[in-house]
């Protein structure tokens, strides 16, 4: 996500202008509010039917993401389409932000966000495995793969790749790395122009850390001196990485989220992308509905809309992220994707294994030796 100052951004949806004067044959509690009543999805149970009912009744969904606001706007508006009578509030933030703020809310008593939505998947599980969310079977579950949701807790609504991103001009293809053993390498030789992330600030960088670590530790703790020798800059998101490569103030980027890098890459001719051939991370925006939501209802709204067809193929074409299912169409679907990588797709799959690196003693030791690595580092 966009990196910004820490103000308050919340962007309220208010509900639909008003229409002509209702039928006095209307019931009562709908004079209060000109939008129509919305109606289950097809295909739905009936019983889903009180489900909307309820979130109509709720009136208002607050969401914390890490995805942009300009990037989900046509899912949030989408959404709204479907059910006018919600208004939405929607605040992207950093993905530790989001982490630290939900837990201290919840310790001060305080009303926190219904949804959170977080490419910071260990962040999510560590939430859920606390006791955090709330357990729903959303009627999409059929149509996704079965590492895609935990214990109806846990959600996954992207199929994103993370990918290594060049400035073309500085960095011809024949000389760009296309394995993490040949990043480390690069890096090890390079003479600086590397960017990467802060993984003690980024939540989510230090999540992709900890998974390349799984995949081979020596790769990424070499990788980790060589980016330490050649001084690189490390930034807090996917945006200000894309950015500095795309500009030339950096040849060479690692662990970009893929949906920003791509669409990125459309508009700036300059910015090269690469896919990892030995191994690419596969990652999700996984959601979890608060266990303390105070509009629960509505918030199940949301994440069946985020799951449907619908919703997926937004995600695809307006949104330009990585849809999850195998029958959205779009530019950017997982579908798509999965044929492009083949066997060198590495998806992520959501469970509690995934909040380990998080336990204090093992998050401390993998920091203390990550500033170690890259021994400049005085952060």
């Amino acid at each position: 996500m966009t990196h910004r100052p820490l103000s308050r951004r919340a962007a309220l949806c208010q509900l639909g202008g008003l229409a002509a004067a209702p039928a006095l044959a209307q019931p009562a509690d709908e004079l209060l509010d000109y939008a129509p009543r919305a109606r289950p999805p097809e295909g739905y149970p009936a019983a889903y039917a009180t489900t909307v009912r309820a979130a109509e009744d709720e009136g208002r969904l607050s969401i914390h993401s890490t995805t942009d606001e300009r990037v989900a706007a046509p899912l949030v508006a989408d959404f709204r389409r479907l059910y006018p009578r919600i208004a939405v509030a929607y605040e992207d933030l950093g993905s530790t932000e989001l982490y630290h703020r939900f837990i201290a809310e919840n310790q001060l008593g305080r009303e926190a966000a219904d949804v959170l939505w977080s490419s910071a998947m260990d962040h999510m599980v560590a939430l859920a495995t606390a006791g955090h969310a709330l357990a729903y079977a959303s009627p999409e579950q059929a149509h996704l793969p079965a590492w895609a949701q935990w214990q109806d807790r846990l959600w996954a609504t992207t199929y994103e790749p993370v990918v290594f991103a060049h400035h073309k001009p500085s960095l011809p293809e024949g000389e760009v790395p296309r394995s993490h053993a040949a990043l480390a390498r690069w890096l090890a030789g390079a003479q600086g122009g590397a960017v990467s992330y802060d993984i003690q600030k980024s939540g989510v960088g230090y999540f992709l850390a900890a998974q390349d670590a799984a995949a081979s530790e020596a790769t990424f703790w070499a990788t980790a001196q060589a980016l330490g020798a050649g001084r690189a800059r490390l930034l807090l998101n996917t945006d200000a990485m894309v950015r500095q490569i795309a500009d030339g103030r950096a040849r060479l980027g690692l662990n970009l989220l893929g949906a920003y890098t791509v669409a990125q890459a459309r508009e700036r001719p300059a910015l090269g992308v690469v896919f990892p051939e030995d191994y690419t991370l596969v990652t999700s925006r996984v959601l979890l509905i608060n266990s303390r939501a105070a509009h629960p209802n509505a918030a199940r709204l949301w994440l069946d809309y985020l799951l449907s067809r619908r919703g997926q193929t937004v995600m695809a074409t307006a949104a330009r992220l990585y849809a999850l299912r195998e029958d959205a169409t779009g530019e950017t679907t997982g579908a798509a994707l999965r044929q492009l990588l083949g066997s060198r797709a590495r998806p992520v799959a959501l469970g509690p294994g995934l909040a380990a690196p998080l336990a204090n003693a093992a998050y401390r030791d993998f920091i203390l030796r990550w500033r170690a690595a890259l021994g400049y580092w005085k952060g």
